[in-house]
């Protein structure tokens, strides 16, 4: 599909939820991943919304048909606004994901809809009015909008990591039984013991909100070990179909391994903003010619 085609741009959560939520079936022809969906998208929301440090504002850059209707691509981003410098990253960036696989998408039906996707989310940097970085990360290799932006900004630095893959093995390291379960009731008595190793407040707020919210829709798998009567080992597996995600645990008998999983790519590229430049540039020709010595 490449009929008529505008690029709009939405800013702030209610603007970008309602984004979302309108992406929601090319989300699922793409087969996005559980973490680019909008329920995770959602909770990310809602978390960054109550967590005003650090300050992200939500954006939104959306190519469809003229005036509402389903898009054709979208790019979920959060702006970083404190500070000389605007730095753009996907919204929930640094946030706790299931490790494997790339967990992030630039949701794009074609190739027309990824080269308008990248020359709006460029749009969107370079009309700012103060310099700007964008840090896009990961993204599955060969994403299409990676490359696009990387043809319209030949300074863009493109990057390729690996993810680390969380292993449940748990029914092999411990003697006693493993409980597995999906109810709800379960998740919060487990929550306690693994959010007490999260350091981050927000790492914290994110994974209590999406592990809650997937829990109603039957998508949290817990893990349970106990000795002495009390817990000494948990995990939350997000479930998508056939998929099993090991995201996060807690483990004092072993049976919790770290692997390398699949490549992601990343992209980064810097502008200097929409007025910066020319006040630069005429305050330079305001200052004299001063010759250097040897």
């Amino acid at each position: 599909m490449t009929g008529e085609r505008d690029t709009r741009t939405a800013l702030g959560r209610a603007r970008v939820a309602a984004e979302v939520r309108a992406a929601v079936p090319l989300a699922r022809d793409l087969a996005a991943p559980v973490t680019a969906a909008a329920p995770w998208l959602t909770a990310v929301l809602a978390v960054q919304s109550a967590r005003p440090r650090p300050r992200l504002r939500p954006a939104a850059v959306v190519v469809g048909p003229p005036g509402p209707g389903r898009p054709e691509a979208l790019a979920l981003l959060a702006l970083a606004t404190a500070g000389p410098v605007v730095t753009a990253t996907l919204l929930g960036d640094g946030l706790p994901v299931p490790g494997g696989r790339p967990p992030a998408r630039l949701l794009a039906r074609d190739d027309d809809a990824a080269e308008r996707l990248a020359a709006g989310v460029l749009d969107l940097l370079t009309g700012l009015y103060r310099p700007w970085r964008l840090r896009l990360a990961g993204l599955p290799l060969g994403d299409p909008v990676v490359r696009a932006l990387a043809r319209r900004r030949p300074d863009a630095r493109v990057a390729t990591s690996r993810s680390l893959l969380l292993v449940d093995r748990l029914d092999d390291a411990v003697a006693g039984p493993v409980l597995r379960s999906r109810d709800p009731r379960v998740l919060d008595r487990v929550l306690p013991y693994l959010l007490a190793a999260e350091p981050d407040a927000r790492a914290r707020d994110l994974v209590r909100a999406a592990a809650r919210l997937h829990a109603a829709l039957g998508q949290v798998e817990v893990a349970t070990v106990c000795a002495g009567g009390r817990l000494r080992a948990g995990l939350l597996t997000l479930v998508d179909g056939a998929d099993r995600l090991p995201w996060r645990g807690r483990s004092e008998v072993g049976g919790l391994d770290t692997v390398r999983g699949a490549p992601l790519v990343g992209v980064t590229v810097s502008g200097r903003g929409r007025v910066l430049r020319p006040v630069l540039d005429r305050a330079a020709r305001l200052v004299p010619a001063v010759p250097v010595s040897r």
